[in-house]
């Protein structure tokens, strides 16, 4: 057997080249026909050992991702067994993990999409290729046998540029057209009429990547838009939940729930990822060990996740947020998502992180960063809002801090970045911050 080579780095975002590669480079590995076949440059020759993919960001340096992947990638691991490798962003722990994905999970993940919803059709990339969520939308192209049409973000993401990639795919396409969205995504589009239309018109939405608020939801199907939640991580190969409901073949259980019956999310299916590919290395300065983990049950692989949740009646799961996310301030438990979701039925609201901020009487005190509206008709005041929290929410779970910012700090395609929203809330006042209060 060949040695195998050495990991192929592939840019990721949404320039149309780069994606082209990546995708190029994609089909090979899930041994589908396609339309177009893979140049010679990417598919391996008969006896070749296969490369192991790591797509990555637009603006990185190669030279820095391969001396992290020397450092931190075990080859004996799941590493040797993978065709995919999928870096995290960190969002809260501040060290991003490396996930050994196999073609098979994928294509497992892209097939049981096609069966939910309204099976095989074009698909709109709007999110970077090099991110979970952009790479399941060329697998779905893949599989589905057709072209992706790709929206430039490159310089920014224009509602726009969502708009016209919108209407090349729905003017192509002889069956169902699909995309994938953040909610700052949306949340713009809607702000948007002429966006608002054309995504009115596609087969589905699919909404993922950090929560979105009920008044969201509300207003895109209000508008029209077919709306479908997706929970799911890089481990899981993007979105394995939809509108509560596993994928065929997945299954969602609570680990340890408490008398409400929330409490850790674990889940199992074709589609998990074979593990992580580092190497178990010091924590950094600051940063908190990850908690989601692979094990095994029943002879079954299971990933314990780190995220909160709760099942109905119906098995119905129902995300609650990350285990660590919880804020205990005065001995009290907080969720974020509470505060978050009295925050966003404020006028001119668009979104709000909700995190905990140390202090020195409650230990922990709640704070908020608070993004207007695109269409919020006004300056927000940091003070009215507070205000108009404490009078929703009781003691404890009210903000003492509010912070009202043009954009919320991000990592990924579209989660807030709640280790920067902290270190910005801890930080001294300065205008548009709410005084701390009781």
């Amino acid at each position: 057997m060949s040695a195998r080579p050495a990991p192929l780095l592939l840019r990721g975002g949404t320039d149309p080249d780069a994606v082209a590669g990546l995708r190029a480079a994609l089909v090979p590995l899930l041994a589908l026909e396609t339309s177009r076949p893979a140049s010679c440059a990417t598919a391996p020759g008969p006896g070749a050992a296969r490369p192991l993919l790591v797509p990555i960001s637009p603006h990185e340096d190669e030279a820095r991702v391969c001396a992290d992947l020397a450092r931190r990638l075990d080859p004996a691991g799941p590493a040797s067994r993978a065709d995919v490798l999928l870096r995290t962003s960190g969002s809260t722990t501040g060290t991003g993990s490396l996930i050994a994905m196999s073609a098979t999970a994928l294509t497992a993940s892209a097939r049981a999409t096609h069966a939910r919803l309204a099976g095989p059709g074009t698909w709109i990339l709007a999110l970077p290729a090099h991110h979970v969520a952009g790479l399941q939308v060329l697998v779905r192209s893949i599989v589905a046998g057709t072209e992706p049409i790709v929206v430039n973000a490159t310089g920014g993401f224009t509602t726009g540029a969502l708009t016209d990639g919108l209407a090349r795919a729905l003017a192509s396409s002889g069956g169902p057209v699909y995309l994938s969205l953040v909610p700052t995504q949306l949340l713009r589009a809607l702000a948007d009429p002429d966006c608002s239309r054309a995504l009115a018109r596609a087969s589905a939405v699919l909404l993922g990547g950090a929560a979105a608020s009920a008044a969201l939801l509300a207003r895109a199907r209000g508008a029209g838009i077919p709306v479908v939640t997706t929970y799911g991580m890089s481990e899981t190969g993007g979105g394995c939940v939809y509108d509560g409901a596993p994928l065929d073949g997945v299954t969602a259980t609570i680990e340890d729930p408490d008398a409400t019956g929330a409490g850790r999310i674990a889940l199992a299916g074709p589609v998990l990822a074979l593990g992580y590919a580092h190497r178990e290395l010091p924590i950094e300065s600051g940063a908190k060990e990850p908690s989601s983990r692979f094990t095994a049950r029943d002879g079954r692989p299971l990933l314990l996740t780190s995220d909160r949740g709760r099942l109905d009646g119906h098995g119905r799961l129902s995300v609650l947020g990350r285990l660590d996310d919880v804020i205990i301030s005065g001995g009290i438990k907080v969720d974020p998502r509470e505060v978050e979701a009295a925050l966003l039925r404020l006028p001119g609201v668009g979104e709000a992180c909700v995190v905990g901020i140390p202090d020195a009487r409650w230990g922990s005190a709640v704070a908020a960063a608070v993004m207007p509206a695109p269409t919020g008709g006004g300056a927000l005041d940091a003070e009215a809002l507070r205000s108009a929290a404490r009078a929703a929410l009781p003691g404890a779970r009210a903000p003492k801090r509010v912070v009202v910012v043009p954009e919320l700090p991000r990592r990924g395609p579209g989660k807030p970045d709640r280790r920067a929203v902290a270190a910005l809330l801890a930080g001294p006042s300065r205008p548009g911050a709410s005084r701390p209060g009781d």
